[in-house]
């Protein structure tokens, strides 16, 4: 951010948006490479798009103080263009072991942006031996720092003994080239670990269950459910089962079982994975791509993200959902104590993608003020706490158990409260504010005939 804000100073518009489209392709470039597994020219696409986003950014950074708030503006506006957003990769994970962390319960991940380009233009400044802009733009990162320090981020509620279930596996392998029967025997085998009564709460993976047909009165749902009894625990499953239409299509659910193997609750992911669940307009992708690994959309929840359990409600955002905070504030903000991450990268052969929801999963617990259990089956399982600190994490692809005692935590965050739209409102203001200033059409100043001199 330094370096950025350094050169943005010595530079006209056509030189920012150059120095922009650069540092998006250096910050795009990798940090979407686990593309490349699916489609290396989709790559390309995703990167050169996301890098004249952070181009355009740039460029509004016409003055020092326009950059913080022009890349707030930009992480929002990833956060929900195209296709839904696509905010992975953002820049807000650059924090999630640094000192500015913990301004997320204040205002969210954005505030974390805000604050991180307010810093580097405030060493930018001290570069150039300009002491008065330095000490305010480090002054104020320091003040933003302490104040996440000390915000409030709910109270205790008691605690509670979860498992997160990581059945392990080959890395690599898409849904549909799974085993699903395979996948449910690992995850059956795994949870058979626990001792009955050693968690009161057991969390599943996403996708753990593949079915063509309906979940409900199947021997999959059989199976869970006398793993329920056996245990004496709540078990949470990931679930995906077709539903019935031309063209078919499916659910992503977490089915919640009681101890006594009743199904008591269920929540439908609402946050659609754009190429993943979902084809946009796939009736003219389907003509210039192969799109036979998605061969039927999924059909997308609604209402807010939490579920009923005997250890109270809980907060769930299934995978690709926990990149976006509205998904976690909602489960939150209906009365969950506890986050519950269930989701699925073993697609990947690479680490990029589980490490990535590790860091965004830190950010939520800090945003929201809660525990987060996060559950994969090849990994990275992940217990956090409620400031953002890994207590434990998986290895990928092995098969193992994380038992843990988490916190319950209720209250409200300032972000939970507030959500994004404070943070975007006031960079939208800073931006616009000199716009204003020097646009705006001064009064006319009366002029008068210069005196004429006769000479002799």
């Amino acid at each position: 951010m330094a370096v950025l804000a350094l050169v943005l100073l010595q530079s006209g518009w056509r030189g920012r948006l150059v120095l922009g489209l650069g540092a998006g392709l250096g910050l795009y470039g990798p940090g979407l490479w686990w593309a490349t597994e699916f489609h290396a020219v989709g790559w390309v696409l995703l990167v050169v798009v996301e890098s004249l986003l952070f181009a355009g950014a740039v460029g509004l950074a016409r003055w020092p103080v326009a950059l913080p708030p022009a890349l707030v503006v930009l992480e929002a506006v990833r956060g929900h263009w195209p296709f839904g957003g696509l905010p992975l990769a953002g820049l807000d994970l650059g924090q999630v072991n640094g000192p500015l962390l913990g301004s997320a319960r204040v205002g969210t991940y954005l505030c974390v942006v805000g604050v991180m380009a307010t810093a580097g233009v405030g060493l930018a400044q001290a570069a150039r031996r300009r002491v008065v802009p330095a000490v305010v733009g480090l002054g104020l990162a320091v003040l933003a720092a302490l104040s996440g320090s000390m915000a409030p981020d709910g109270k205790p509620a008691g605690t509670v003994a979860v498992a997160a279930v990581q059945g392990g596996g080959e890395r690599g392998v898409r849904a549909v080239d799974s085993d699903e029967a395979a996948v449910l025997d690992r995850h059956l085998a795994a949870s058979r670990r626990i001792e009955p009564g050693a968690a009161a709460l057991i969390l599943w993976p996403e996708d753990v269950i593949d079915l063509d047909g309906e979940f409900a009165g199947s021997a999959e749902e059989r199976a869970v459910a006398s793993l329920a009894r056996e245990l004496g625990a709540t078990v949470v499953v990931g679930v995906v089962e077709e539903v019935d239409g031309d063209p078919p299509r499916f659910r992503n659910a977490s089915v919640v079982f009681g101890p006594d193997g009743a199904v008591v609750d269920r929540y439908d992911k609402v946050h659609r994975v754009p190429f993943g669940e979902y084809v946009p307009f796939r009736s003219v992708v389907d003509k210039v791509a192969d799109v036979s690994a998605i061969p039927r959309d999924a059909l997308a929840g609604r209402g807010a993200g939490a579920v009923d359990t005997a250890a109270g409600r809980m907060a769930v955002t299934i995978s690709y959902e926990v990149y976006f905070a509205d998904r976690a504030r909602s489960g939150v903000a209906a009365g969950g104590r506890l986050l519950l991450v269930p989701t699925n990268a073993s697609s990947y052969t690479t680490s990029q993608v589980p490490s990535q929801e590790v860091a965004v999963a830190r950010v939520r617990a800090v945003e929201t003020g809660r525990w987060t259990v996060q559950a994969a089956p090849t990994g990275y399982s992940a217990v956090i706490d409620h400031r953002g600190r890994v207590r434990a994490q998986g290895t990928l692809g092995s098969a193992e158990v994380l038992t843990r005692t988490v916190g319950l935590r209720t209250g409200r965050t300032l972000a939970v409260r507030l959500g994004e739209t404070p943070a975007v409102v006031a960079a939208g203001a800073i931006l616009a504010l000199p716009w204003v200033r020097f646009g705006a059409r001064q009064r006319p100043v009366r002029s008068f005939p210069r005196a004429r001199i006769r000479r002799s």
